[in-house]
């Protein structure tokens, strides 16, 4: 007997789990945090979105962005940001070539597949910018001539929470380019020993469980998971809450619910499921909403964005 559509479907999804799971895992052996912060992380991959991690320092921010790369043996590249850094530093540029008498392109550090822009706050406006068309449009454009970045594309910037000195905050337009926002925090007194243990002697490296080919096979698989019309009305309600929210004076965007309804998605695949709920909708909100929120000065030593989105939850009828 033949399996019907709907068991090839739950197979096919079970596949997408059981490869993603391997990714999450490999990468727990390695970083030391919260196991829904490296799901969560792992799902912005699938997702096809980029990362923010805005922590304290030390926490091992950078550790989880590389480790994920190492996992899926993708290429690498690490970016200080600082205040002299220029957009040419990012994006490469033309370089003239004495012996052939012509200029040709030497591709930036933006064309690895997985890039970590460490400390993004600490360079100037016009350096953030030139992370924009590539987050964006998966291009990069230098002198006239357009240049396709190589898939997957994944950008994980970081921000410290301390030493604001010096920095430019990220234009809330930028902002709204990163799928989530997270923050690993600091260890229990287990974990610390826990890392202690593991950096004794050395550093520990990831082996590779993945390739970048499987991942962009899984971005397409998380594309095709079903969200029924109820839970985008679902979405849309939510949205519309943070828009109409006293607290909030900038509630979020068209794209926040876009990017709201991608990492549902990505968090049903990772589910083993070809189809959404209202629970994937509810474990992925809050890091998809909260840094694109802006609440009132009054309120904002009382309630975070996070305070309020699960406000919000609790106030909005959730589908049947």
């Amino acid at each position: 007997m033949n399996p019907s559509l709907d068991q090839v479907c739950a197979q096919l999804y079970e596949t997408v789990s059981n490869k993603a799971e391997a990714v999450i895992q490999n990468v727990a052996t390695v970083v030391v945090a919260p196991e829904r912060v490296i799901r969560l992380g792992v799902a912005s991959l699938l997702a096809g979105g980029h990362l923010l991690l805005n922590d304290l320092p030390g926490v091992g921010k950078t550790l989880l962005a590389k480790s994920i790369a190492l996992s899926i043996g993708s290429t690498f590249k690490r970016i200080q940001f600082t205040p002299d850094l220029l957009p040419t530093d990012i994006t490469g540029g033309s370089i003239y070539d004495q012996a052939r008498r012509e200029f040709h392109f030497v591709p930036g550090p933006v064309f690895a597949q997985v890039v970590l822009a460490d400390e993004i706050n600490r360079a100037s406006s016009r350096t953030q910018s030139a992370l924009l068309e590539a987050m964006g449009e998966r291009q990069v454009s230098v002198d006239g001539e357009t240049y396709p970045l190589g898939q997957p594309f994944w950008v994980v910037a970081t921000q410290n929470q301390v030493d604001p000195y010096g920095t430019f905050p990220l234009p809330h337009a930028q902002l709204d380019r990163f799928l989530m926002s997270l923050r690993i925090g600091y260890p229990s007194e287990e974990e610390q020993v826990d890392i202690l243990e593991r950096s004794e002697h050395g550093d520990p490296v990831p082996s590779r469980v993945l390739g970048p080919e499987d991942v962009c096979e899984l971005q397409d698989h998380v594309q095709q998971v079903e969200v029924a019309r109820p839970l985008k009305e679902y979405i849309s309600r939510i949205l519309t809450a943070t828009r109409e929210h006293p607290d909030i004076v900038l509630g979020a965007s068209p794209r926040g619910g876009v990017q709201l309804q991608k990492a549902t998605q990505a968090w049903a695949a990772l589910e083993g499921r070809s189809f959404a709920t209202p629970d994937d909708v509810k474990a992925v909100v809050t890091p998809v909403l909260d840094h694109r929120l802006i609440v009132t000065p009054s309120s904002s030593a009382d309630r975070t964005p996070a305070d309020i989105v699960s406000s919000i939850l609790e106030s909005i009828p959730v589908p049947a």
